[in-house]
């Protein structure tokens, strides 16, 4: 089975509701996932947005997520370090955990690319590492790779 992420918030290729926004409360929105891979001993998620005018903007780094969690909430805490011991980075509003769309205005629509990582491992990287620090770390250790594509737009 392929490893499969999703949200109760927005399908594939649908618009993340404006609670998720810059525009609403900015709060992380709800994910889940299945088909984890034999032997994923942790996960690792980025959020980014490809569209943004000054190049790939990264919104969330979380990582060394258990490997035996499959879900997300709403609202996940901006803390460095979560209650699960998962850890949560720096995106490039230079804040730890996650920083809802928030693409400028006219700029047409931007897809904002969640992806989840299926690792062999826990990183071992201290919270409030970037998304590259996070992806030479996971480099050899990804069993599989699951993603869900949002769009949104401010007018």
């Amino acid at each position: 089975m392929a490893l499969r992420l999703w949200s109760e918030a927005f399908g594939e290729g649908e618009r993340i509701p404006q609670r998720y926004t810059c525009e609403g409360a900015d709060l992380s929105p709800p994910l889940a996932w299945s088909g984890a891979p034999e032997g994923t001993g942790a996960w690792a998620l980025v959020v980014h947005d490809p569209d943004a005018p000054v190049g790939d903007w990264v919104h969330w780094v979380l990582y060394d997520l258990p490997g035996s969690v499959t879900t997300l909430p709403e609202g996940v805490p901006t803390t460095g370090v979560l209650s699960s011991g998962a850890k949560q980075g720096m995106n490039d509003f230079r804040r730890l955990g996650y920083g809802g769309p928030c693409p400028p205005r006219g700029h047409g629509p931007h897809r904002y690319i969640f992806e989840l990582f299926a690792l062999d491992a826990p990183t071992g990287l201290k919270a409030g590492a970037t998304r590259s620090e996070l992806l030479a770390a996971i480099d050899g250790h990804v069993l599989g790779r699951g993603r869900l594509v949002g769009t949104y737009e401010r007018r």
